[in-house]
């Protein structure tokens, strides 16, 4: 089988990272082709070069290569990846600043910045995948771009063949293995909510991969780990065990808001960070010698991005070993009764070549159930905005937010979002 994975983003700091896993994990997705994608051609070439010095020392056929032309990268391909970030570290710094000084959440993927973020990525990535479906029709769009519920909605609703992806789930599945002293195989999680906004209700310990049944050990981690769980979320021992689930850390923007937004005050962007970060991959990304990704790229973010991304990719392909369970963002379709059908939501999901299942999911308790609720109706507005423009649909959004919903705080947020990307909003 010959496979042809294009990454529209390609120049990221992120890309070796989802290299390495291509050649450590080809045997779940043999790629014969992989091609990067980025306007920015001088990372584009630095990335390029180090990932066939990372295909080359370990052994992989795969040709990579690097282009500037989105029509000619994505043609032919089985799968197209998207990892970009309109307006790149800059736009992210400003909506990590700007909520702060209405006394909110300054966050790229919730709250205000969420949805500056939101409005200047839907439009291009619906520009991206209409050029995919002219020359690839049959291909899978896996979306790796945030904020991943949104554009994945964005991307079904326009009916394109798309999945969104994040790295929480599997990030949690690494952590608790490790704790339990087991392979990650063995561990699935009871994971339910949207995209950023999610509770693990079990954990399941298998007999074998892939295995019926299991032993549920939530109870046994909590007990036995909590006060690591809960330093990893940075949330409170007494409410984790109080909920007898464990939150994804991005509940911290939800359950102690002012906490949080005091303390972004002091300590400055994670923007200003990752940038710095940033600077210092692509100073080692030079190196003609390095042919591994280096240490420092465990810093960025995105952890086991690659281990998601290949088998997500491989079994929508058909070239792992069948069908998978893999939590995933996809199409609400009744699964949780209580959201309306074209939600996105993240769920455990049958992944195999004939596409993603959801699967069914005990009924979720009206603590989670009322939040997702909120921020689905959110999130549907942010689409709209999105899609159609104004200032009134971007007040409205930001309204309907929980981290919001106040009326002279959102028409604020809305004149600073609007004047702080002006440049990327073609209606604005």
């Amino acid at each position: 089988m010959s496979l042809k994975l294009a990454v529209v983003g390609g120049g990221s700091t992120y890309t070796p990272e989802l290299v390495d896993g291509l050649a450590r994990l080809r045997d779940t997705l043999p790629i014969a082709e992989l091609v990067l994608i980025d306007p920015a051609v001088e990372r584009l070439e630095l990335i390029g070069a180090l990932a066939r010095r990372i295909f080359a020392r370990q052994g992989h056929g795969a040709a990579v290569t690097t282009t500037l032309d989105l029509a000619a990268g994505v043609e032919g391909a089985d799968a197209v990846l998207l990892q970009l970030r309109v307006g790149g570290q800059a736009a992210r710094n400003e909506d990590e600043t700007w909520p702060l000084e209405c006394g909110c959440i300054g966050q790229e993927t919730t709250g205000a910045g969420g949805l500056a973020k939101a409005l200047r990525t839907v439009p291009v990535v619906l520009d991206i995948a209409e050029q995919v479906r002219r020359t690839s029709p049959d291909a899978w769009i896996v979306d790796f771009t945030n904020p991943v519920g949104i554009v994945t909605r964005a991307l079904q609703s326009a009916g394109h063949r798309a999945v969104g992806l994040c790295n929480v789930a599997i990030g949690f599945q690494r952590k608790f293995a490790a704790h339990l002293g087991v392979a990650p195989e063995l561990v699935r999680l009871d994971h339910v909510g949207l995209n950023h906004l999610t509770w693990e209700r079990g954990v399941t310990l298998l007999d074998a991969p892939g295995a019926a049944g299991g032993r549920e050990v939530l109870p046994e981690l909590l007990d036995g780990f909590g006060p690591l769980i809960a330093e990893d979320l940075r949330l409170p021992l007494p409410l984790i065990r109080r909920l007898g689930v464990v939150p994804s850390y991005y509940l911290r923007y939800f359950y102690q808001h002012d906490a949080v937004v005091e303390e972004l005050r002091t300590k400055g962007s994670r923007a200003a960070e990752v940038a710095e970060i940033e600077r210092q991959l692509l100073a080692l990304y030079a190196d003609p010698t390095l042919d591994r990704k280096p240490d420092l790229l465990a810093r960025r973010g995105g952890a086991f991005y690659s281990e998601a991304a290949v088998q997500l990719i491989g079994a929508l392909l058909g070239t792992g070993s069948g069908t998978d369970v893999q939590v995933v963002n996809t199409r609400n379709d009744g699964v949780l009764p209580f959201l309306p059908d074209d939600a996105v939501i993240e769920v455990p999901a049958e992944v195999d070549a004939r596409g993603v299942r959801p699967l069914p999911q005990r009924p979720v308790e009206p603590l989670y159930a009322g939040l997702i609720a909120a921020v689905t109706a959110y999130e549907r507005l942010a689409l709209e905005a999105a899609l159609r423009g104004g200032r009134d649909r971007v007040f409205d959004a930001l309204l309907a937010h929980p981290l919001v919903g106040q009326l002279d705080l959102a028409d604020r947020l809305t004149d600073q979002l609007l004047a702080h990307n002006h440049a990327h909003l073609s209606w604005a």
